[in-house]
């Protein structure tokens, strides 16, 4: 399996930053458009676990736009073949000191790049 195909890797950087842009300014159109429509969907976040399109959709409607911004302090994006990467980042938000991490699964699908499963988590900063 050829990992990171230079044209593949920069599709979902793209559809990658594409969901960042939007998460941020809280364009609930495209979040939802980048997650697969689909009830096997899942996205398990800081305070909440969705189980299916339906219950992320619900949860993006519902959610505050207050306090979205973030700093991104690192990101690793890897491509497994032409169809499947993972997007990994660690990121802060201004006033937190928590460390954010986040993890998608992309799938090419018909539609184009979609996340069919995501896990956000908030840990205190490692000791250095």
């Amino acid at each position: 399996m050829d990992i990171d195909i230079p044209e593949v890797k920069a599709e979902v950087e793209a559809a990658f930053a594409r969901y960042e842009t939007a998460l941020v300014t809280n364009d609930v159109r495209v979040l939802d458009e980048l997650f697969w429509e689909s009830p096997t969907t899942v996205r398990f976040g800081t305070g909440e676990n969705l189980f299916g399109a339906e219950e992320i959709a619900a949860f993006r409607a519902a959610r505050s736009p207050v306090g979205l911004a973030r700093t991104v302090l690192r990101s690793s994006v890897t491509t497994y073949g032409q169809d499947f990467a993972t997007t990994s980042i660690t990121f802060q938000r201004a006033g937190s000191a928590k460390i954010g991490r986040q993890q998608q699964s992309w799938v090419r699908l018909p539609e184009g790049w979609r996340v069919v499963a995501a896990h956000v988590s908030l840990i205190d900063p490692p000791n250095s």
